[in-house]
């Protein structure tokens, strides 16, 4: 199957619901993300990057999230705005994307909503012929890492001096991959963290 890039549509789980992130939702994540804890391990440029400026955040988001092919905003089922993720960096010649870009406010870090955001982002891929999809963190975020390996992603390695952070240094990448040949299961191992 040739990969297309899938619809930007909203994706519902159980206890997450995925919503394109546009122009008109953009200042409500904001104004949730606009925390210095969700920078702290890195997540935008890292710590030099935080502000608590719901208008600075959202003129920051607006190039750092809205910029990527699919971004979205994730919410809890109850509607409550908790973070955003993005899939961008489609090579279909390579059958390859990158799904990052994920941030969430600290109240939800360890719950079901990074796994049931990935379960789906990752389903909408495979579905739609894509072969390998890479998830990466800094290098010294060890939450965020364990967090990755945990949805059963492939720790490829260290990229080194991948991106400038906004303090000036570089921040090494700790990269890792799912690809179809695990989707079968990573799903499973995702659907039984969710009690599905």
């Amino acid at each position: 199957m040739t990969p297309a890039i899938p619809p930007h549509v909203p994706l519902a789980g159980t206890h997450v619901i995925l919503e394109p992130l546009t122009e008109e939702n953009l200042a409500e994540l904001a104004g949730v993300l606009a925390r210095p804890e969700v920078f702290a391990g890195g997540w935008g440029g890292g710590p030099a990057a935080a502000t608590r400026d719901p208008e600075v955040m959202a003129a920051f988001l607006h190039g750092y999230t809205l910029g990527n092919a699919l971004p979205y905003l994730v919410r809890l089922a109850d509607g409550r705005c908790v973070g955003t993720t993005s899939v961008s960096e489609f090579e279909p010649a390579k059958e390859r994307c990158h799904l990052g870009w994920t941030a969430y406010i600290p109240d939800v870090w360890g719950t079901e909503v990074n796994p049931e955001t990935k379960l789906l982002l990752l389903g909408h891929l495979f579905d739609h012929g894509w072969g390998r999809v890479r998830i990466q963190a800094d290098a010294v975020n060890d939450r965020s890492r364990a967090a990755i390996a945990r949805l059963g992603a492939t720790f490829e390695g260290i990229v080194r001096r991948d991106q400038k952070r906004a303090d000036g240094s570089w921040r090494d990448a700790a990269v890792f991959s799912i690809i179809i040949d695990d989707w079968p299961a990573v799903r499973s191992g995702l659907e039984r963290r969710l009690g599905c």
